[in-house]
């Protein structure tokens, strides 16, 4: 048994208390946040070899375990438009039965009576894609504060497969624009 006061560790290289504290829960999984590398195929191994801050590393029980979405909105009143911009997937994973670089793209759907569809261009599959477009609507802004917006990151090959979604309730949307982390959960049944 180590101790791991902190007089103890002085000189020594640095090392997260944690991993050898035997009072904490077994972490048996561990993910490592690392460009274009699908988070399922990092190991322990991957963690404690690299330089990497010991902070990038979340348990596989996480609930952004399947990456996060980061959108912008903003309602232009004067035009009675909405303007969502998909700026990027951070932390993305992806089954691997979709192969270790798929092509993925952002579908978005508005929730009204008729629902309003559009999707990003695809690109290729790592941990973190920027997309970084724009769509714009002309809506009343009634209607959409009574709505969802959804997305749901799909690929495109080797075929179509929704891999994780996520939604946003649009009860305050108004002129200013607002920025939004929305954690992508396993698509639903």
């Amino acid at each position: 048994v180590s101790d791991l006061r902190p007089s103890a560790l002085a000189g020594s290289f640095d090392v997260s208390r944690s991993m050898f504290d035997l009072r904490s829960p077994p972490h048996r999984f561990m993910k490592v946040s690392s460009p274009c590398v699908p988070s399922s195929t990092s190991s322990r191994k991957d963690s404690q070899g690299s330089n990497r801050s010991l902070d990038t590393i979340t348990l596989s029980g996480d609930e952004r375990d399947f990456g996060r979405l980061n959108v912008k909105l903003c309602y232009v009143s004067s035009v009675e438009q909405i303007w969502i911009t998909v700026l990027h997937c951070k932390d993305l994973s992806w089954p691997s039965s979709c192969g270790e670089n798929p092509r993925i793209y952002v579908k978005g759907i508005l929730t009204l009576p008729k629902p309003v569809q559009f999707k990003s261009s695809a690109k290729e599959g790592c941990n973190d894609i920027e997309f970084m477009e724009t769509f714009v609507f002309a809506i009343k802004l009634q209607s959409l504060q009574a709505v969802r917006l959804v997305f749901k990151i799909q690929t495109q090959t080797p075929r179509k497969k929704t891999i994780g979604e996520c939604s946003l309730a649009l009860r305050e949307l108004n002129s200013e624009e607002s920025s939004h982390w929305l954690d992508i959960s396993p698509p639903s049944k």
